[in-house]
């Protein structure tokens, strides 16, 4: 990987997102919790829910990724509150087929996604990007089988 293309990947939009992650650490009494991690680089994301109505209404995450994987957990804490499993689920689709078919960009409440479409070109770094929304969905599910 030459300089240029780092530099394209870690550009200055997808590190200010790195810098602002939402909702860091743990809930102190979650309904779900889950911890995915990626095989590829050893980055991991541990998320906590409390859900009601269907809805998130209390989120937690704690993420040690690369800057892609930190990205991608920020955007997703930056909306997540209100978000039902089905919304997660479909967002997580779409940024799947966006890094992996060549599929458009999630839209809002998570349209800041699109910083990622570098990555595309980097297989590599897919699972670590899909970290926080695997662990989230796996968090609902937990909740959901306790509700």
């Amino acid at each position: 990987m030459s300089d240029s293309d780092l530099m394209q990947l870690y550009s200055r939009r997808i590190l200010a997102l790195t810098t602002s992650i939402p909702h860091q650490g743990r809930l102190p009494d979650p309904e779900g919790s889950a911890m995915r991690r990626s095989p590829h680089c050893g980055s991991s994301v541990t998320v906590d829910v409390v859900v009601k109505d269907g809805q998130i209404a209390e989120f937690a995450q704690q993420v040690r990724a690369c800057a892609l994987g930190q990205a991608s957990a920020s955007v997703l804490g930056s909306a997540v509150i209100g978000q039902t499993r089905e919304q997660i689920e479909t967002t997580r689709d779409q940024l799947k087929s966006m890094l992996k078919q060549g599929g458009e960009a999630p839209g809002a409440p998570f349209a800041e996604l699109e910083a990622l479409l570098p990555a595309r070109e980097y297989p590599n770094r897919h699972a670590s990007i899909l970290l926080a929304w695997e662990a989230t969905l796996a968090a609902m599910d937990e909740a959901r089988a306790k509700g």
